[in-house]
């Protein structure tokens, strides 16, 4: 695919994919939307990449300052709301669960986690984008916000249904009924964000993140532990019960696992295929 919207590099086993669009601060549109899924599609068909970070192009001062204001005013002379996607728009993550076969919580039928790097405004779309990640990182003072109120528009992309499970009832109604700005060391009280960086590199500071804590732990946990989190929450902890004894004898019986245990009786890190 011609990327014009997005910009994407791989750093040892990690692929990075840069929402770049700097001259509108990295606002977003359709066709950023379907670059990001087909690079999301690419990196889950690369064996080589067992973690993605998504986050902005640095030099446009933001993660992701929501959608694009042409795009916003365009919706106006069309009568409602257009996504700016065609029809046949990259689907990673879908075909794994009915409740994720819809924009954004494709992201919940992935097997390689996604972690945000939030590296300035996240704002509507932006924010939604970063909450359906797995983990969250940001730098201090950055602004995030839901915006929809403000336009008079209802919470974008299931976010109601995600903030309260993120951050709980109260805080998400905070942020979802008010749509004022939250700065990142308030987020980080709420749980919003797993940890801020020292300065303004969070790029770095989540890749030195996920080489210490990820690294260590091989590809096919990563990949069902995220399945069964995502999937558990729309289920009943019997049935999560029973698959987790299941997904425990198919695991048992894999190198992995074999090698898990060598290491930990001969004391050294595990080396996963």
């Amino acid at each position: 695919m011609d990327l014009r919207t997005t910009r994407y590099e791989t750093v040892g086993s990690t692929g990075v994919i840069f929402l770049s669009r700097p001259d509108r601060r990295n606002a977003w549109t359709g066709r950023m939307h379907t670059e990001y899924r087909w690079l999301l599609a690419e990196a889950e068909a690369d064996p080589a990449v067992r973690v993605v970070v998504v986050t902005g192009d640095p030099e446009g001062g933001a993660f992701c300052v929501g959608a694009d204001a042409a795009a916003l005013d365009g919706h106006i002379a069309k009568g409602g709301y257009d996504p700016g996607t065609s029809a046949d728009i990259p689907s990673p993550g879908y075909g794994v669960h009915p409740a994720f076969d819809a924009d954004f919580a494709y992201h919940f039928g992935l097997s390689t986690p996604v972690v945000a790097a939030i590296n300035g405004a996240a704002a509507g779309v932006g924010l939604v984008l970063a909450c359906f990640a797995d983990l969250r990182f940001a730098v201090p003072g950055a602004k995030l916000t839901t915006a929809h109120g403000k336009l008079a528009l209802p919470a974008e992309y299931g976010l109601s249904w995600l903030l309260p499970r993120l951050i709980g009832l109260g805080r998400a109604n905070d942020m979802l009924l008010t749509s004022r700005v939250v700065m990142t060391d308030e987020a980080l009280g709420m749980g919003l964000v797993n940890g801020l960086s020292d300065g303004p590199d969070v790029l770095s500071h989540t890749l030195d993140w996920i080489e210490e804590f990820l690294s260590p732990v091989a590809r096919s946990s990563l990949a069902a532990t995220r399945r069964q989190v995502y999937s558990d929450l729309h289920g009943d902890v019997a049935s999560s019960v029973e698959d987790s004894l299941a997904l425990l004898d198919e695991h048992m019986r894999t190198a992995d696992y074999a090698e898990g245990v060598r290491a930990l009786t001969e004391k050294r890190p595990p080396d996963f295929a």
